[in-house]
């Protein structure tokens, strides 16, 4: 073979190559989006509430707050 019919058949393989791996994660993207679909269609998962999202919030606040406070005063504690 010469140099050129290898180069013409290396750059064959890598367009099949190239191809191949496009159409795969086409596919992939395909199956995806289908079973997203079907999950949602099927599964469903329940919206919350504007209020009882925004009580959760607050209570996770409130709590996040008391155990600012309380590492505050262990660590002001320890220094003495």
């Amino acid at each position: 073979m010469t140099p050129s019919q290898l180069l013409l058949e290396g750059v064959e393989l890598m367009l099949f190559g190239i191809g191949f791996v496009y159409a795969f994660l086409v596919l992939l993207i395909l199956c995806i989006r289908l079973m997203s679909y079907l999950a949602d269609r099927f599964v469903g998962t329940p919206v919350p509430q504007a209020a009882s999202a925004q009580a959760v919030a607050a209570e996770t606040d409130a709590d996040i707050l008391a155990a600012i406070q309380a590492a505050i005063h262990q660590h002001r504690a320890r220094r003495g």
